[in-house]
């Protein structure tokens, strides 16, 4: 089954106090980890605003090539939607692959990424 990230995304962010130096790790582990039981979710990415990872679940490479990649992804989307309307804004992206379901939670001070097995459903 798909995830509904737009819903978890708010409640990691009413859940997390501002202005925080931190985030409240407890509570972006619990967040994680409830994702991660998710049939066919194979990883977890959450970046800043500079698009630097601040957790993941992925290896070092993966972590920083999905960072990277879709934080540009994101950007550009958010610059589509604000062109076509500026009173508008993006809040949520999703990719579809034969291999992978991207789905892309953007908010001010961070991006929660999560990568999933479109084909978990079928057992393949």
């Amino acid at each position: 089954s798909s995830l509904r990230l737009p819903a978890v995304a708010h409640r990691l962010r009413a859940r997390t106090p501002r202005p925080r130096p931190a985030f409240a790790m407890s509570e972006v582990e619990e967040t994680i980890n409830r994702i991660r039981t998710h049939k066919g979710v194979t990883g977890i990415v959450i970046v800043n605003s500079e698009g630097v990872p601040i957790r993941s679940t992925f290896d070092n490479k993966h972590t920083l090539q999905y960072s990277a990649l879709i934080s540009q992804l994101a950007a550009k989307a958010r610059s589509v939607v604000r062109d076509l309307d500026p009173q508008n804004d993006l809040t949520f992206l999703r990719v579809r692959s034969k291999k992978h379901e991207i789905m892309v939670a953007p908010d001010r001070e961070y991006i929660l990424i999560v990568i999933q097995d479109p084909n978990a459903d079928q057992g393949s």
